[in-house]
């Protein structure tokens, strides 16, 4: 994005203190992003005299997928709400607004990235294997079934940061990505204490977004990964990787 075109820094705003603006802001739709199956806004929230740039995803907006259940929104917020009690920092900041513009969806911070980067080209810096490594542990448990290489964004402090979970926690074995370096590798151990959390109980903040048999999926996921705290190998199909893979 143009540095004049950029939304203001926010040096100032912790974690809380945006959730909170994108919880009770005033949204404003600025335009519709490109390139996304479903209908995404970028829109303005404004709060005490506070505005920043975030990611509207109507529910109303998505289109009817045959294999995966309606209110995709929801597991937007949920992945955030996972990320962010296993302390993995993976998901921006994502909050479930019922009074948005166009109805009931999800708001997410909008993260101001080089958006010529992705997997592909993050993958040939070393420094970055962990981060990466991090997010397709994530993946794995939360059964994401379109991790695009365009779907990871690095930051312009270095951070890398997951979007787009909303093919995300399906009961039945889903996970399609392009993350498949790391095959035969030991998961991050945070990603496995974080396991033996979810397993133990599925956090409340993430049950109340999911139906009962997600969250034992979820759980059952948990428990599979502490057995085998590896990543695993591509599948011999298609069906391994999502299309388009950026």
């Amino acid at each position: 994005m143009p540095e004049d075109e950029r939304p203001p820094p926010a040096p100032d705003l912790s974690g809380p203190a945006w959730l909170e603006l994108l919880a009770k802001g005033a949204l404003e739709v600025l335009g519709r992003l490109p390139w996304s199956s479903n209908y995404s806004f970028l829109a303005a929230v404004r709060l005490q005299g506070s505005e920043q740039r975030a990611v509207y995803k109507p529910g109303r907006g998505e289109r009817p997928l045959r294999d995966y259940p309606g209110g995709l929104f929801r597991r937007e917020v949920a992945a955030y709400e996972l990320s962010s009690a296993l302390g993995l920092g993976i998901v921006p900041e994502t909050v479930l607004r019922p009074d948005g513009p166009h109805g009931k969806g999800s708001v997410q911070r909008f993260v101001d990235a080089d958006f010529a980067e992705h997997y592909f080209t993050l993958l040939n810096e070393p420094l970055h294997h962990a981060q990466l490594r991090r997010i397709a542990a994530f993946d794995l448990l939360v059964n994401n079934g379109d991790r695009k290489g365009g779907h990871l964004l690095i930051d312009w402090e270095g951070r890398i940061w997951g979007i787009d979970h909303g093919l995300c926690f399906h009961v039945d074995a889903k996970l399609r990505t392009v993350m498949w370096e790391f095959a035969g590798e030991e998961l991050p151990a945070e990603v496995v204490s974080g396991c033996e959390l979810v397993a133990d109980a599925v956090p409340d903040l993430v049950a109340a977004l999911l139906e009962r048999e997600e969250c034992d999926a979820l759980a059952r996921r948990a428990e599979a990964l502490i057995a085998k705290p590896q990543f695993p190998s591509p599948r011999e199909d298609y069906r391994s990787y999502p299309w388009p893979l950026v």
